[in-house]
């Protein structure tokens, strides 16, 4: 049962990822049936924030512990790029769904398309026995992704916790728009890492 508890908190991981996109779905009153009061919406951007929290960690803990334990496997191995996929499509469709500004709408189109388009290459890959092990930057990108989009949640619910407004709200927001800018370009250099792989270890095929 121990050894199960990587794939579990991996797995908690991926329920976290659908609460945190529902919570700001509704906030949005975009879930039919489902109307939120202003203060009950800020209330859902908090609860969004502290879920994404507890995922961002899960996703620390369950490698470490697949190691600590010995407990590392394929099912979990295929499981936790696939919760950290989730994870953050899931907040990034959520933002957009609740704020669409410019700050963020092209940063997050480029990260929700490189990640839709090299799952599918992934796939394809697989498919002929290539595979695409992951990379040191894309391990640094998935990181820089959920400190950005960690931000960008504490800036939403920025009222609900009770946080002063003035200059560092302004600071914290500004900051959070610039990781995730910065986490849209190394997004994009690591996706451009795996299809240079790919594309050469399907020549070497012909």
């Amino acid at each position: 049962m121990v050894k199960q508890l990587p794939n579990l908190l991996t797995g908690l991981r991926l329920a976290l990822a659908l609460g945190v996109f529902v919570a700001l779905a509704t906030a949005a009153q975009a879930v039919p049936g489902l109307v939120a009061t202003p203060g009950q919406q800020v209330m859902l951007e908090v609860a969004a924030f502290a879920a994404f929290v507890v995922a961002a960690i899960t996703d620390f803990f369950d490698g470490w512990l697949a190691r600590k334990l010995d407990a590392t496997s394929v099912w979990g191995a295929i499981l936790d790029p696939i919760a950290d996929k989730v994870l953050v499509c899931a907040v990034v469709l959520g933002l957009l769904v609740l704020k669409a500004s410019a700050a963020i709408v092209l940063p997050a189109g480029v990260i929700l398309l490189r990640e839709f388009t090299i799952s599918a290459l992934r796939e394809v890959t697989a498919g002929r026995g290539i595979g695409l092990p992951v990379t040191l930057l894309a391990k640094w990108k998935t990181t820089l992704q959920l400190v950005a989009l960690g931000g960008e949640l504490l800036v939403l619910g920025w009222s609900g916790f009770g946080l002063p407004c003035g200059d560092a709200q302004t600071l914290v927001t500004l900051a959070a728009h610039i990781l995730l800018w910065l986490a849209a370009a190394v997004t994009l250099i690591t996706g451009a890492q795996y299809l240079a792989q790919a594309r050469r270890a399907l020549g070497e095929q012909r």
